[in-house]
């Protein structure tokens, strides 16, 4: 598994693993800047992300050509997650392209012996836009995640897009709800990609929403990065 150590606020620009090659880098709204990127022996079609705040890297994971949720690294804690195999009805990119919906069903494993059950559901909403020069459609999306004995520790629903050339995920607008009746709501759509030889390709410093970032105290929103990983 690859994995990186939290870089500090004054980082230099991202430098994926040796073997692996970045591809976009995209500024987010919610203070944070994601790099893409892939590696030459993993199982193809794998994709791994590596999201920044102003701490530094805080967020990593893998996904397979299916989009399917493989394992996900909180590089602040340690904390790692892993798809268990054998799901009732995994993640499928190519079924939402092909038909409009999705559904899923699937658990997780964390190193610290968590097991966590996730079940929802992705649309297409016949919607498409542009952000920066990229096509995106747009999706809408329910997902609730359980503990192993069947307890809600989280409800999440809103609006995402995807993009079919790159068969990624991206954030959109969401709204969440845990066990404890708090609730949330963000922001993290795209605002600019950037690709090889274009300003910003490789930057590790977020630009959107940083003020009201630090008002909110998201960057230390451990249980949000880790459900991330189910939709990226």
């Amino acid at each position: 598994m690859l994995t990186l150590s939290a870089l500090p606020v004054a980082a230099a620009n991202f430098a994926p693993p040796e073997g692996c090659r970045l591809e976009i880098t995209v500024q987010n709204r919610g203070c944070t800047v994601s790099q893409h990127y892939r590696c030459s022996g993993d199982t193809p079609g794998d994709q791994w992300v590596t999201y920044f705040t102003r701490e530094g890297a805080t967020y990593q994971s893998r996904i397979d050509k299916e989009t399917r949720w493989m394992e996900s690294t909180d590089l602040r804690s340690g904390l790692v997650d892993v798809l268990e195999e054998g799901a009732a009805d995994d993640a499928s990119f190519s079924t939402l392209a092909a038909t409009g919906k999705d559904d899923f069903d699937f658990w997780t494993r964390s190193n610290n012996g968590e097991r966590l059950h996730h079940v929802g559901e992705d649309r297409l909403t016949g919607e498409t836009v542009q952000i920066d020069g990229v096509p995106l459609e747009v999706t809408q999306f329910e997902l609730t995640t359980y503990s192993e004995s069947g307890d809600v520790l989280i409800t999440r629903k809103g609006q995402q897009f995807i993009s079919r050339a790159q068969r990624r995920f991206y954030g959109g607008v969401e709204t969440s709800e845990d066990w404890t009746g708090a609730r949330q709501e963000t922001n993290d759509s795209p605002v600019t990609f950037a690709f090889p030889g274009q300003p910003g390709f490789g930057a590790t410093t977020p630009e959107y929403d940083c003020d009201l970032q630090m008002v909110n105290g998201r960057d230390a929103d451990a249980v949000r990065q880790l459900l991330k990983g189910a939709r990226t």
